[in-house]
């Protein structure tokens, strides 16, 4: 697991850590929420999520006010520093990502250009 030690990967609001502990609950055998990226969509990005049933080697495990959210190792560096939201309107709902290596988005909403944060390096 990738650990900066005070720095979580993903924070959430109360919102998302209520709807990933619903969908965690709901699903059999779910450790939580698995949050990830992919290459995709007119951006080049696209966000990625799955019920998280085990923990894979370099995935990072965030608990945060009750809820699991399992960041998909080959995400970390791109996710760093991320908040995740749930918003619910009129006519959808769904999970925000307030990510501050985002660069763009497309006009659709379903693909982003990220920057991944560098390895920070060990102090002496």
């Amino acid at each position: 697991m990738f650990s900066i030690p005070g720095l979580k990967v993903i924070s959430l609001t109360d919102a998302a850590a209520r709807r990933v502990s619903e969908i965690a609950s709901k699903a059999e055998g779910a450790l939580g929420l698995r949050v990830g990226v992919k290459k995709g969509g007119c951006a080049g990005m696209e966000y990625t999520f799955d019920v998280a049933r085990d923990l894979k080697p370099g995935d990072e495990l965030v608990e945060d006010k009750g809820a699991k959210v399992v960041v998909d190792g080959k995400a970390v560096l791109f996710l760093i520093g991320t908040e995740l939201d749930f918003k619910v309107d009129k006519l959808s709902s769904t999970f925000v990502f307030n990510n501050p290596n985002q660069t763009s988005a497309c006009g659709c909403g379903e693909s982003v250009a990220i920057t991944p944060q560098k390895t920070p390096l060990p102090t002496a």
